[in-house]
Order: structure tokens, then C-alpha cells, then sequence
């Protein structure tokens, strides 16, 4: 069994019994900012599952998002009874509107992939992996040189959590199943 394997085990170990390491290190990220730039992945096992390389021009970035719906203001003039609620839930995951934040915050980068790290009661953390555009491993690199192509990808939905929300990665309700990839991928199935 390789080493990664191990680390993985370690990890999901730590986050089933909440391990004092996990809880002190998630107190310690709450007093660090929203968006915050890392040496290192916490999780290297899962970093390099999506594509992280450690070499320059590819970051990681943890981001701190709040758990739980918006809040809405309350309507001026008048009663207006469909936009009264005052919270309401994000269509999108707080995963993927971490991506964008990492994103906005580094402008210069495009989001390869992110995953989870932690969470307490008021936050989620969420480690995001972003390529340096005008970085040499961005132009030498194949993997690196498409992602970087795709300008914005991730305000478009291209990331994986984004492609999830529009419901390309997982069939959900909503979804719309005639469009034309759609319909040929069901052809291709129905005809074997």
C-alpha cells in the first residue's frame, strides 16, 4: 500500500472521530481571512487525486465560507408577498461558491479543483488548487495549458462542483435532458 493511501486513511480517520489535531486546526483557520493562500495542501492525497503539481505557478488556496441561507432584506413599499421570505437557499453549493471567491481574489489564476477540508458549526473550509496563467507550466504542460485556455471557467460552471450544480456530472431534477450531448449519449446506451 502506497503512501498516499495511508494519508487518505488518516484523514477520513481524523474527520469520523474529530481528533483534537482536526479541531485545533480549524480553530486556527477561523481567525485567518475568508480567502488565504497556503504553502502547502493539508490534504496532499487529495490534492494530487485532482491534479495538483507541486511546482511554480500552481497554488492552493483555502477559503472559509458560511454555512447556511442568505438573508434577504425586507421588501420596501408594500407587501410583496412571492419576495417576503427572508432566507432563502443558494442554487449553487458552497463549494462551488468557494471556487468563485478563490477565484475573484486571484484573478490572474484559473481554478483547477478544490475539495473539503473542515467545517464547525458557522464555516465550511474548502482547499481550492488554481494555476498561474502566465506561469511557464502553463504553457509547457498539456493538463495545464487547456485549463488555462478556458478563460473565467469557473463563473461559466466548467469546474467540477460547477458542472455538478448544472447537473452535467449527476442526472437531477432540473436538469435539462434533451439537450443534443444528452440525447446522443442515450442513443449510444439505448442501441447496446
Amino acid at each position: 500500500m502506497g503512501a498516499y493511501k495511508y494519508i487518505k486513511q488518516s484523514f477520513e480517520k481524523s474527520y469520523k472521530e474529530r481528533s483534537e489535531g482536526l479541531k485545533g486546526r480549524i480553530i486556527q483557520w477561523r481567525t485567518m481571512d475568508a480567502v488565504s493562500k497556503i504553502q502547502s495542501p493539508t490534504n496532499i492525497a487529495r490534492a494530487r487525486e485532482l491534479g495538483f503539481k507541486a511546482k511554480p505557478g500552481v497554488i492552493v488556496v483555502r477559503v472559509k465560507i458560511a454555512k447556511g441561507l442568505s438573508k434577504r432584506q425586507k421588501p420596501v413599499r408594500g407587501r410583496k408577498p412571492s419576495k417576503y421570505g427572508m432566507f432563502y437557499a443558494y442554487a449553487k453549493s458552497l463549494q462551488a461558491r468557494a471556487e468563485e471567491r478563490a477565484a475573484r481574489k486571484f484573478d490572474n489564476c484559473e481554478v483547477l479543483n478544490s475539495y473539503y477540508v473542515g467545517e464547525d458549526g458557522e464555516y465550511k473550509f474548502y482547499e481550492t488548487i488554481l494555476v498561474d496563467r502566465n506561469s511557464p507550466i502553463a504553457q509547457k504542460d498539456a493538463q495545464f495549458k487547456q485549463l488555462v485556455s478556458q478563460k473565467n471557467r469557473v463563473h461559466r460552471g466548467l469546474s467540477a462542483s460547477g458542472r455538478r450544480h448544472r447537473g452535467i456530472i449527476r442526472k437531477t431534477f432540473g436538469t435539462n435532458l434533451n439537450r443534443p450531448s444528452v440525447r446522443a449519449a442515450r442513443r449510444h446506451i439505448f442501441r447496446q
